[in-house]
């Protein structure tokens, strides 16, 4: 999770040529996660069991926990660090993420563990900075991260080191004072550290996600220094030792992981809007991290083919006041990009942050939070909160169109009807009954003109799920 990112706005391109209109389905994935965030509603004891009641009407089986070393160390504020044993489970005050994390695995799903700052204040280079956040001791926390395998290593199937660590909030520094990137090897020790860590736990080969880094930020740091973040690709090149042309820039030996993470965050300009800023990774420029992953593989950096995996994403609708877009369009845009990722075969999950958005600020605050949920802070149902479990996404092809949606509660193959609302008539009228593949995707050609469609599902037990309005792009 992290605050408001200010996106450059860039023109938008064809959502037919990011999604590569004419390649035949088999280029597309074949079976994504969907790894949901809810951390308010789901480490809470009182809304937990309502939370996971919903999350398994709209289709959830994977969940994405992000654990603070600082919420379950001893003593995490005092400046000396006790005397324990550090790789000891039982040294540790758990807290709900137990309560959580066995519930998630009660229900047969994945959880994708992202152990992450704030740190205990003992466990910084400075302990008397308040960021809690400021340069972690490697050696820390990989024993830590022993503790952590010890723990959860039964039940969780993926683990992820750090949360945007290219991002000032959650690590520093960022960058040297002379402008350098200091973030990406303060994190390839940590990574190391935690890695070795879960191998001292007795899990000879850890499921780790490599980055989990923000959409954005600089090659060389702008003033101030404490805000200015690096961007994702500088970030994956400094910490693999590679310079600009993806060349060995030191010795460094190469880093085992199971895949890549990001949060391909869209700018305001929307999910097809290539960024400007080429060391930029939103979800239409995926493909510049799948091109980079490639060739710091040629250069003995990671393993070849690393998968790349979404675990954070949403799109902002009002009343955030700097990107929202209006309810109707972020369950549009957010099935656009969920069809973007499961067109690109290198994806192997996509993400949604938050069920519920976070309450508006108070007047003058500069935070806004996040209002990427599929319900506003009062509980109210977003167009999202139907979308989610029925995307569908439509695309001008010719002189027709290309339908595409996915029916996340199926679980399996099923039939759904897809309805189209034609050109000033006031009615939706049945125009196809669709059946999926055996992952509940399905594809449509139509050339019935439309003005809006929209989708309608009954499950197994009677459930009826109607989908949003959408129209064509």
């Amino acid at each position: 999770m992290s605050r408001l990112r200010f996106l450059t706005a860039c023109a938008a391109c064809s959502l037919a040529v990011l999604l590569g209109a004419s390649a035949p389905a088999a280029s597309a994935s074949q079976g994504q996660s969907t790894f949901f965030e809810a951390p308010a509603a789901l480490l809470n004891p009182a809304t937990r069991p309502a939370t996971l009641s919903v999350l398994q009407t709209l289709g959830v089986h994977a969940l994405r926990v992000e654990l603070s070393w600082h919420a379950v160390a001893p003593r995490p504020d005092s400046r000396r660090r006790p005397s324990f044993d550090q790789t000891d489970p039982a040294a540790y005050a758990w807290g709900q993420y137990d309560d959580l994390i066995d519930a998630a695995h009660a229900l047969g799903w994945q959880v994708l563990l992202t152990v992450s700052s704030p740190v205990p204040r003992w466990a910084q280079a400075n302990p008397a900075s308040r960021t809690l956040v400021d340069h972690p001791s490697s050696r820390e926390f990989g024993q830590f991260m022993t503790a952590v395998g010890r723990h959860y290593g039964s039940l969780v199937s993926t683990f992820a080191i750090w949360n945007e660590p290219n991002h000032h909030e959650f690590l520093e520094p960022q960058f040297f004072a002379n402008g350098w990137p200091a973030s990406p090897r303060i994190y390839r020790s940590l990574y190391q550290a935690g890695y070795a860590g879960l191998q001292a736990a007795g899990i000879a080969a850890p499921h780790v996600l490599l980055g989990e880094t923000a959409p954005e930020g600089l090659a060389h740091a702008q003033a101030p220094l404490r805000v200015a973040n690096v961007g994702p690709l500088v970030f994956l090149r400094e910490t693999l030792c590679l310079n600009a042309s993806y060349r060995r820039s030191g010795s460094c030996t190469p880093l085992a992981a199971a895949g890549y993470a990001v949060h391909p965050y869209p700018s305001a300009a929307g999910p097809t809007a290539i960024p400007r800023n080429r060391e930029t990774i939103t979800i239409a420029s995926l493909s510049r991290l799948g091109r980079a992953l490639d060739l710091a593989a040629r250069a003995g950096a990671l393993a070849a083919h690393l998968p790349i995996y979404i675990t954070e994403f949403g799109i902002m609708s009002k009343p955030n006041r700097y990107q929202g877009v209006a309810p109707a369009v972020q369950a549009e845009w957010d099935a656009i990009s969920e069809h973007i990722a499961w067109a690109n075969p290198r994806v192997a999950s996509f993400a949604q942050y938050l069920l519920r958005d976070d309450p508006p600020p108070r007047r003058g605050a500069r935070a806004v939070g996040f209002q990427t949920g599929l319900e506003y802070s009062s509980g109210v149902r977003k167009p999202l909160f139907a979308g989610f479990s029925v995307p569908l996404t439509v695309t001008r092809r010719g002189g027709g169109y290309a339908l595409w949606g996915f029916v996340r509660p199926a679980g399996g193959a099923t039939s759904v009807t897809v309805e189209v609302q034609r050109p000033r008539a006031r009615r939706f009228e049945v125009l196809a009954q669709v059946a999926t593949n055996g992952l509940g995707y399905w594809t449509l050609s139509s050339s019935t003109p439309g003005s809006h469609w929209r989708v309608r599902w009954t499950g197994p037990g009677g459930k009826r799920y109607t989908g949003p309005s959408i129209a064509a792009r």
